[in-house]
């Protein structure tokens, strides 16, 4: 990490950790919470969830894991580029999924839905309770005890009834500010990562053909562009040349209109940044070209029906499991029962939010096929 702009987030400007511990050795503050997430038990499960593709549809897939790492790699790139503290963002990239469910949207919709009445359920605020509360490594307090402002990045959404609950860490939701650049690149390399790697991966998966793309300006012009500098390519190295170039394209223009906004509102100091609009984003014309792109993943991808079929399955399983525990909590492991006596429904929710897709599948079989224990 090179010199840091003036308003970008650094040990001596961060509002620091809940519980107070000497400070690192060998490492930044913010390099601290980047290994901790990577060494945390949530992390390691990232492995076994689903992207789009459920677990044991193929090895090539991305995973919620392979995902986050990606994400990182993206806002690493932009954060260093742009004077700002690039371990903060890969420490916000790296965790950013880790309250995800088994199964993806189709998952957290589900139990969204069994939550409804005891207070719902969102993947941003199940990260947050995982890193505050429900990782179990240290002595001296629960979670990670990560810096406020990974904490922060975390948080991409509140509502204001959840923000209240947060105190300092929901204040920025209910005050109209805005998190540390750090963060607003976190959420822009999380969506170029999952469009550009969901099209990937469709495209490998024979659910969506090349010729589907052929009226898509941003994936025809790459592609072009490839076959221009490489004649002869074809098959799955022209996709990924195509797709690579994409990704170049798009960091490039978030990094131009990110200065260019950052000039223009006179940010000068990282109070500037809490104050200001939105500070990173893309140009108005790729933000365009991004927009057809989730278009087409939604419909030739999300809403395909062998897609579908599998995320009914998901929301069937996720729905069973939730009604089996909340009508017998002695159903649940013995450290989830004893969760339970103090959260109630929310103890179920983590229970089943921390399964992988293969082991939520498993737990549906124990508890449901004949002949299973």
């Amino acid at each position: 990490m090179g010199e840091l702009a003036a308003y970008a987030v650094s040990d001596a400007v961060s509002r620091g950790r809940v519980h107070g511990e000497s400070p690192p050795k060998f490492r930044s503050e913010f390099q601290r919470d980047r290994d901790r997430i990577v060494h945390s038990t949530a992390f390691r499960r990232l492995e076994y969830k689903t992207q789009v593709f459920v677990n044991h549809e193929g090895d090539l897939f991305r995973t919620r894991l392979t995902h986050s790492i990606e994400v990182a790699q993206i806002a690493r790139t932009i954060a260093r580029a742009l004077g700002l503290n690039d371990d903060l963002a890969e420490a916000v990239s790296l965790s950013h999924d880790l309250g995800h469910t088994p199964f993806g949207h189709a998952g957290q919709d589900a139990l969204n839905a069994c939550m409804a009445p005891h207070g719902g359920f969102e993947h941003n605020l199940q990260s947050l309770r995982i890193v505050d509360r429900l990782e179990e490594r240290y002595g001296g307090f629960d979670g990670l005890n990560l810096m406020f402002e990974t904490r922060e990045g975390i948080l991409k959404h509140c509502s204001p009834a959840h923000a209240r609950q947060l105190g300092d860490l929901g204040a920025r939701f209910m005050e109209d500010r805005r998190p540390s650049i750090e963060a607003q690149i976190c959420n822009l390399a999380d969506e170029i990562a999952y469009n550009n790697h969901d099209l990937d991966d469709g495209l490998r998966s024979g659910l969506i053909s090349l010729t589907q793309l052929d009226d898509m300006a941003l994936f025809s012009r790459y592609q072009k562009e490839a076959r221009l500098e490489f004649p002869d390519l074809a098959g799955r190295r022209l996709i990924h040349e195509t797709i690579r170039r994409m990704i170049g394209a798009q960091v490039t223009d978030l990094m131009a209109e990110t200065r260019r906004r950052i000039a223009e509102v006179g940010v000068l100091t990282l109070d500037d940044v809490h104050r200001a609009p939105v500070l990173v984003g893309f140009s108005p014309a790729v933000a365009e070209e991004n927009r057809q792109l989730k278009a087409f993943l939604r419909d030739a991808l999300y809403r395909h029906y062998q897609v579908l079929r599998m995320t009914n399955k998901a929301r069937r399983i996720i729905a069973d499991l939730f009604d089996a525990f909340i009508g017998d909590l002695r159903l649940l492991p013995p450290q989830y029962q004893r969760m339970a006596a103090e959260d109630g429904p929310r103890a179920i929710a983590d229970y089943i939010a921390g399964m992988t897709d293969r082991y939520a599948i498993k737990e549906h079989r124990r508890l449901f096929a004949v002949g299973e224990i």
